[in-house]
Parts: C-alpha cells; sequence; structure tokens
C-alpha cells in the first residue's frame, strides 16, 4: 500500500513536471517560462528521487540509478530555470547529458513496455546530440529548434509510458533479489 502511494506520488511528479516543461517551452513571456520549469524542475527532481527508491526496492537497480541520474540532471536544469536563456546554456548542456545517460539506463532494461522504452532511447540520442552542440560551442538554449525542442514530444511521452506502467494494477516486475 505504502509503495502505491509513493507510486502516485511519482506519477504526479512526472505528469507535473512533463505538462508545465513543455507549457514552459511555450510561454510568452521569461517571467512565466521561469515559474513553469521552476515547478517542473522541482517536481521532476522528487519524481526521481522516490522512483530511486521504488525501484531499488523492487531490485531494478539499472532503472533506480537511471532515475537517481534523472533528479540530479533536473536538478542541474534547474539552477538555470530562471536564468536569461543564453546564460543558462552551460548548465543545460550538463543537464541534457545527464537526462541522456538516464534515459538510456532506464530504457535498456526490459522494466518498461518496449514502446515506452525506445521513445526513451529516441529521447536520449536527441538529447546527446544537444548536449554535444553544446559542448562543442553551439549555443543552443532550451528552445533552439530543431534540437532540444524537437526532443521535448518524445520526453514527456515516455513520463507518461512510465506513470502508465506505475499505476497499472501490478505495473512493476517482482523484484530481482
Amino acid at each position: 500500500m505504502y509503495d502505491q502511494r509513493l507510486r502516485v506520488l511519482a506519477s504526479t511528479g512526472l505528469a507535473v513536471g512533463g505538462i508545465l516543461g513543455m507549457a514552459g517551452t511555450f510561454a510568452p513571456s521569461s517571467a512565466l517560462r521561469g515559474l513553469a520549469w521552476g515547478i517542473d524542475g522541482v517536481a521532476l527532481v522528487m519524481a526521481g528521487a522516490i522512483l530511486t527508491v521504488v525501484f531499488y526496492r523492487a531490485g531494478q537497480d539499472l532503472v533506480a540509478a537511471g532515475f537517481l541520474i534523472l533528479a540530479i540532471g533536473e536538478g542541474i536544469i534547474l539552477s538555470g530555470a530562471a536564468m536569461d536563456l543564453d546564460a543558462s546554456v552551460p548548465s543545460f548542456g550538463a543537464g541534457t547529458s545527464l537526462w541522456a545517460m538516464a534515459l538510456v539506463l532506464i530504457s535498456v532494461a526490459p522494466v518498461f513496455r518496449f514502446p515506452i522504452r525506445i521513445l526513451g532511447l529516441i529521447a536520449a540520442s536527441l538529447f546527446v546530440a544537444t548536449a554535444l552542440q553544446i559542448f562543442a560551442g553551439i549555443p543552443l538554449s532550451p528552445i533552439s529548434s530543431p534540437l532540444p525542442f524537437f526532443v521535448y514530444p518524445f520526453f514527456v511521452a515516455t513520463f507518461f509510458g512510465w506513470i502508465w506502467t506505475l499505476l497499472k494494477r501490478g505495473g512493476l516486475p517482482n523484484s530481482g533479489r
């Protein structure tokens, strides 16, 4: 019962993070974008921390590590939520590289259904491309197009796949321990 409540809380954090993250991308002002991305970031850090514990307890250490890295990456991204977009590029590059690694770790383990894992790997590959460009000196902001702008739908769709798995009856595999 307690584990179910944790999964609901984490799912709520993923949903809030996904919705406000996308909304912030389209916000008409930097103040609204900062507010949406600030709430989004806190919700995703919370969800990542809870899912680290949930999957660790279920014996899914690789997935747990992925959610831990997701929380760390989101924390780095959160540090630039209220900054000028150009000023946030270094932390955004670091955060997207960690998002990519998190998505790979979560998606390679056979915990989630195959289509959800493929969405995660597509998002991961596009975040790798984004991070590499930023690390190479190309100043991509969090709303640059085509990357990273077109990565977000894959990222958020992956969140909703995770939510679906977490909330369905018997959604997590038996412990591997």
